[in-house]
């Protein structure tokens, strides 16, 4: 007799539809990051048919089922609990069960929860499927207009100057489009940052995607930080997209470097500017504050 329980149907406005039955194994499902009419059908109809749906926040994601009169069970799955729930996931999987991953917005695993149930499910040879859909940072980027042919997502910057500029120098060689998560309190300091380390970038600011006040801002990263204080500063989720590196950008002569070294060694002390320099052109800093020191002494040799 097929299975026509409550929780294996959803509706869609005043139509109800039934799931069909699903094998065991683990659906990793996208939901919306906004707009809850982002929503698949084949997600809708997955999440009706599974035995039970592991999300980061059950008040989240409950928001979404009751949208479309979802009954399957919750379960929280999230940085906290899951090396202690994982187990026993594990062990229904194996048994038979069939569940769902989702996160609170977006694609699972993309900066949420979920990378290591995967991996052991992957290793005790149980299915994994992935349901595709929203995801921030494929949007941010297709709506950035900066290349698209060649990405790197790198999650949330650092939250401190000196952390976030070390993080970027260390990608600002890639020769890829760059997309990052970050807050909006602290976008302006962002910008600035990325204006000190990666110069002659273009930058692309996505706020608040799909939702009502979605907005994207495109250009110097100077300018923009410059702007957005002017309006009192942005509110929302940032996805922050940074163009790849200047066509020859990183290839210095010794003399482009020495003049570099120079120039900042009369603002500031020898060991300062070779950390900046280090961060600023991606070099070693050892090197650089060696070289600084040969240009010092070259410099006090030619002194009247």
């Amino acid at each position: 007799m097929p299975d026509t329980l409550p929780q294996r149907r959803y509706k869609i406005g005043q139509h109800g539809y039934e799931a069909a039955p699903l094998s065991p194994g683990l659906y990793l499902t996208a939901t919306p990051i906004g707009n809850l009419g982002d929503i698949t059908l084949r997600a809708l109809a997955t999440l009706a048919a599974v035995d039970a749906i592991l999300c980061e926040d059950t008040r989240n994601t409950g928001k979404l089922l009751e949208r479309y009169d979802i009954r399957a069970p919750l379960r929280a799955y999230h940085d906290h609990n899951a090396s202690k729930v994982r187990p026993a996931i594990l062990a229904e999987l194996k048994a038979g069960k069939s569940f769902a991953l989702v996160s609170d917005a977006g694609t699972p695993l993309i900066n949420d929860p979920g990378y290591k149930l995967v991996t052991e499910a992957i290793a005790e040879a149980i299915k994994v499927e992935m349901l595709p859909g929203a995801c921030a940072p494929v949007m941010a980027l297709a709506l950035s207009g900066l290349p698209s042919d060649r990405f790197l997502f790198a999650g949330f910057l650092p939250p401190k100057s000196a952390a976030r500029r070390t993080r970027l120098a260390e990608l600002a060689s890639v020769p890829s489009t760059l997309i990052f998560f970050d807050t909006a309190p602290r976008i302006e300091a962002t910008l600035a940052d990325v204006a000190a380390v990666m110069p002659g970038r273009t930058v692309a600011v996505a706020r608040e995607l799909t939702k009502l006040y979605e907005e994207v801002l495109r250009g110097e990263p100077e300018a923009m930080a410059e702007a957005i204080a002017a309006r009192g500063g942005l509110k929302g989720e940032i996805t922050l997209v940074i163009s790849p590196p200047p066509e020859g950008a990183g290839v210095l002569s010794q003399s482009e470097i020495d003049a570099k070294l120079i120039e900042t060694m009369s603002r500031m002390s020898l060991s300062q500017a070779a950390a900046e320099l280090a961060l600023r052109l991606n070099l070693p800093k050892r090197e650089l504050y060696a070289r600084a020191l040969e240009l010092k002494e070259l410099g006090d040799d030619e002194a009247p």
